[in-house]
């Protein structure tokens, strides 16, 4: 069974149209008008072995923050129907990613209580290339909160920006690519609840 969802989500700053398979093989069609953070789901789809298309028109001629936090906010709803019930997951996921100079570390747990913590991830630069880098941020909020998911970023030290956050998005994809991973000795729901 390929777990995927799509979604198509249209406001007056934003439409969007994006399509998620947890089981892909990091293949990615994208289109959102923001070069950088199409990069960063470029390696997120690569990393975690997701396959990814998002086609967004937003209203970057303002910025880019509506486009990103719509994208995020889809990206988190499509995770969640994707996963269903959630049987037989692994549910947590830790991964450490070195980027030249920067160490980054994810931890996910796909526990249904959305929460983000966030450290070490004092940018240098405001911008990268014309991405607002406070934009991180707002991405990743909203993702776990539509995913209904904790996320925990550490960036252990780093100095490059570009770097940073690229480190930040390839750790994410290969924790979530381990919490999403079907393990055959998990009965049902991983949680003593019976339920996530």
């Amino acid at each position: 069974m390929t777990r995927s969802a799509s979604i198509q989500r249209k406001t007056n700053e934003t439409n969007i149209e994006l399509e998620l398979n947890i089981d892909g093989s990091g293949q990615s069609q994208l289109d959102t008008g923001v070069p950088f953070l199409t990069h960063m789901l470029d390696l997120f789809a690569k990393h975690g072995q997701f396959d990814l298309t998002v086609n967004a028109n937003g209203d970057t001629e303002i910025d880019d923050h509506h486009t990103t936090e719509d994208i995020a906010i889809c990206l988190g709803q499509v995770l969640k129907e994707a996963l269903g019930d959630k049987k037989g997951i692994k549910r947590y996921g830790n991964a450490f990613v070195p980027m030249d100079e920067t160490l980054a570390q994810v931890v996910i747990d796909l526990s249904n209580r959305p929460h983000l913590e966030i450290r070490g991830a004092e940018f240098p630069s405001q911008k990268v290339g014309t991405f607002d880098t406070e934009l991180v941020h707002e991405f990743l909020w909203k993702f776990c909160l539509e995913a209904r998911m904790n996320l925990h970023v550490i960036v252990h030290y780093g100095q490059n920006t570009h770097h940073m956050i690229e480190a930040i998005f390839k750790a994410m994809a290969r924790a979530l690519d381990e919490a999403t991973t079907i393990d055959p000795r998990v009965k049902g729901v991983p949680s003593s609840k019976g339920m996530l």
